[in-house]
């Protein structure tokens, strides 16, 4: 019987999905994912991101000196 809450890293080096028990040194991995798929899809989700801060910094950029909007994150 798996652990469905086991954590999954992308081994950059490997370059395959891995358990975090079997994971290596840290700048090798990103992670950590909620399940294998999504550690096998980490350019998926990555892309996604970039996506999102490219859309957040045109807002900002579309805002204009001395209207830029609230980013604060408290």
């Amino acid at each position: 019987m798996s652990d469905h809450s086991e954590k999954w890293y992308w081994d950059l080096h490997a370059n395959k999905a891995v358990p975090a028990a079997d994971r290596g040194p840290g700048d090798h991995m990103l992670g950590p994912y909620s399940s294998k798929f999504e550690a096998e899809n980490w350019q998926a989700r990555v892309h996604e991101r970039n996506e999102e801060w490219s859309e957040a910094d045109e807002e900002w950029d579309e805002a204009g000196e001395g209207e830029k909007p609230d980013v604060s994150t408290e």
